[in-house]
C-alpha cells in the first residue's frame, strides 16, 4: 500500500517574511511537517517525530497570494523510521498584472518550487496500526 498526502493552500501576506512579498523559503518546510504528520497517522495512528532533511532543494520563489500544494510520500518502511520525500508545487501564481493587483493566473503546469527528502520516527509503543 502506497502512502501519499497533499495539501493545498494560499500564501498570505502573513507568510511574507522578505521585500516585495516574498516567502520565506522555510514556510515549504512547515507544510512539509504537515504534510509527513498526515503520512505517520496513515501508516502508524500517531504523529510521530520528524528528525531530520537530509536533502532541501528551493527550486523557484514563492509569494503572497500564490497557491502551493504540498506532496508527499513515504519512501522507505523501517522497524521505527519512516523516509519520506516531499515535493512543493506553485499551482496559482498571483499578482501577474502590476495594473490590476487582485489578478492571477492558474499555472497550466504546476511549478515545482521546493524538493526535500527527510526521516520521521515513530517509536514502537506509539505504532497503533502495525506500520
Amino acid at each position: 500500500m502506497e502512502h501519499t498526502s497533499m495539501i493545498r493552500l494560499r500564501m498570505s501576506s502573513h507568510d511574507a517574511h522578505y521585500g516585495g512579498d516574498l516567502v520565506d523559503g522555510a514556510r515549504m518546510l512547515g507544510l512539509f511537517g504537515d504534510v509527513a504528520t498526515e503520512l505517520l497517522i496513515q501508516l502508524d495512528g500517531d504523529e510521530g517525530l520528524f528528525v531530520a532533511y537530509d536533502c532541501v532543494e528551493f527550486k523557484a520563489p514563492v509569494f503572497a497570494g500564490d497557491y502551493i500544494e504540498a506532496h508527499g510520500k513515504i519512501t522507505k518502511i523501517g522497524n521505527t523510521s519512516r523516509q519520506m520525500e516531499f515535493h512543493a508545487y506553485k499551482v496559482i501564481q498571483a499578482n501577474v498584472d502590476p495594473a490590476n493587483p487582485s489578478a492571477a493566473d492558474v499555472l497550466q503546469e504546476p511549478m515545482l518550487v521546493c524538493y526535500a527528502r527527510g526521516t520521521c520516527v515513530t517509536p514502537k509503543d506509539k505504532q497503533r496500526l502495525g506500520g
